[in-house]
């Protein structure tokens, strides 16, 4: 049975017809204290498969939750599904003193359940960081699907680090060339951008990257193309978009923006369910 946190409906949703398992009902009570609780009053299976990405603090207490409702319940295997693993890119301690924020959450999250599955981590390295099985899904592949017809594609990574993003893109759409920026993280804000070496000039350019927050490091890639390219796409599996992030990429001039329901937005044309599945079945 497939439950679902209130951060991934429209995936657990996805699920649940894509494996054709029953979709379970949930009950949320807030308390004055500011507490709530959430519970599957109906649940009747011996695996409960929870679904949720873990984009607030309170979603990682809603997925606790979840995990013990299916035990009490009489659930013999928890899977637990993350498709948005929450402070992933906090992977290390820079200074002494400061804490592991990915480990500390992964090892939360591995005291109800009997294995993990992410989607595209930040880092990969983070799945270490869990106490249970976990294994790792890569759902790029799913951004090629709502791309239109493109002219002479060529699909780019905002760093060298999402290069193989771009190649899973383009290798799934059917044809193309991917490239890369070099880039540089002054700080937080401060980043400086090289430019690429592929001609992107007449071509239609879609940049390819596994999470955009700001949309700043990809706005000011677009900047760079924004002369030469055709037309422009964004694709990002993980769609979180804080602040006005969806606002800067339109002003750079990007014509569509698509990503995955791990991160349920406007943008998430496309599900990350199938790839999910897969690895479920």
């Amino acid at each position: 049975m497939i439950v679902s946190a209130s951060t991934s409906q429209s995936l657990a949703s996805a699920l649940a017809a894509t494996l054709d398992e029953p979709l379970a009902a949930t009950e949320y009570e807030k308390f004055p204290d500011g507490e709530f609780r959430v519970s599957i009053p109906e649940f009747d299976a011996e695996r409960a498969v929870v679904v949720c990405a873990t984009t607030t603090a309170e979603a990682h207490i809603e997925a606790l939750q979840l995990q013990d409702a299916a035990r009490e319940a009489g659930a013999s295997e928890v899977v637990t599904v993350v498709p948005y693993l929450g402070y992933a890119r906090q992977d290390r301690a820079f200074e002494s003193g400061e804490p592991v924020s990915a480990r500390a959450v992964a090892r939360a999250l591995s005291t109800g359940t009997d294995r993990v599955l992410t989607v595209n981590p930040h880092e990969d390295s983070v799945d270490a960081f869990f106490d249970v099985p976990c294994t790792t899904i890569d759902a790029a592949g799913r951004l090629a699907e709502p791309l239109p017809d493109l002219e002479n594609p060529v699909f780019i990574a905002p760093d060298a680090g999402a290069i193989d993003l771009a190649d899973t893109v383009k290798t799934a759409y059917g044809t193309g060339e991917t490239d890369h920026f070099e880039k540089t993280r002054h700080s937080s804000t401060d980043i400086e951008l090289q430019p690429h070496e592929a001609d992107v000039t007449g071509r239609d350019a879609v940049l390819v990257d596994d999470i955009i927050a700001t949309g700043s490091t990809m706005a000011g890639a677009v900047s760079h193309l924004s002369d030469d390219a055709n037309r422009m796409f964004v694709t990002c599996v993980h769609p979180v978009f804080a602040g006005t992030a969806r606002t800067r990429l339109a002003r750079a001039g990007v014509e569509a923006v698509y990503g995955t329901d791990t991160v349920e937005r406007a943008e998430s044309a496309v599900s990350a369910a199938p790839a999910v599945a897969d690895a479920l079945d």
